[in-house]
């Protein structure tokens, strides 16, 4: 009987944002349920990742979902803050991974072996499924904020910086779900 090697796949969501806190997922895929149609979450449509979000969460053999928030983003920069929820996500897996692999340059500092793998979010199907809950998860959440501060359209934009949101910013002043560091809301301080 050969032991089985958890590999956990890690991505982010929400790191360009002026607003809102920075999601990461880690996800353990079951090599008996596959899943089908993963990919880089940027790449399939809303309706599409949110079916797949449903898939992973059935069919993962472990996931979780973690934030560092807008405050901490100011406080550590967007780059230690994506890392933070990384390592505060794979630490909430209910199982602990062998190797973890992450989409982009850097890995979270979790004492376990890590590999950074750019554009794995398209070519490692654990990457992707953690991209896909990222972003869903995100997405949600800046629904639940758009409820709170209808004003600046963080259900249309997400709290990216369109021209929307940056006229919003302009008559609204800033929420304190705004990114203080960033710096189209550091100038309207």
């Amino acid at each position: 009987m050969s032991k089985v090697i958890w590999v956990c796949g890690v991505d982010e969501a929400g790191r360009g944002p002026l607003a809102g806190p920075v999601y990461a997922a880690a996800v353990i895929l079951d090599d008996k349920h596959p899943i089908a149609g993963l990919g880089d979450s940027k790449k399939l449509s809303e309706s599409k990742r949110i079916y797949l979000a449903g898939e992973i969460r059935s069919h993962a053999s472990a996931w979780a979902i973690a934030t560092a928030s807008a405050e901490e983003i100011d406080e550590i920069n967007i780059l230690q803050a994506s890392l933070l929820a990384m390592k505060r996500a794979i630490e909430a897996l209910s199982l602990r991974p062998h190797e973890v692999l992450v989409d982009g340059l850097y890995c979270p500092d979790t004492g376990i072996p890590s590999r950074a793998i750019v554009k794995g979010d398209s070519s490692v199907a654990a990457i992707s499924a953690a991209s896909i809950l990222a972003k869903t998860a995100r997405d949600s959440a800046m629904l639940l904020l758009h409820e709170n501060y209808p004003q600046y359209g963080f259900d249309a934009h997400k709290g990216y910086p369109t021209a929307a949101h940056l006229a919003a910013l302009k008559l609204h002043g800033i929420s304190p779900e705004h990114r203080k560091s960033f710096r189209p809301v550091r100038e309207l301080l």
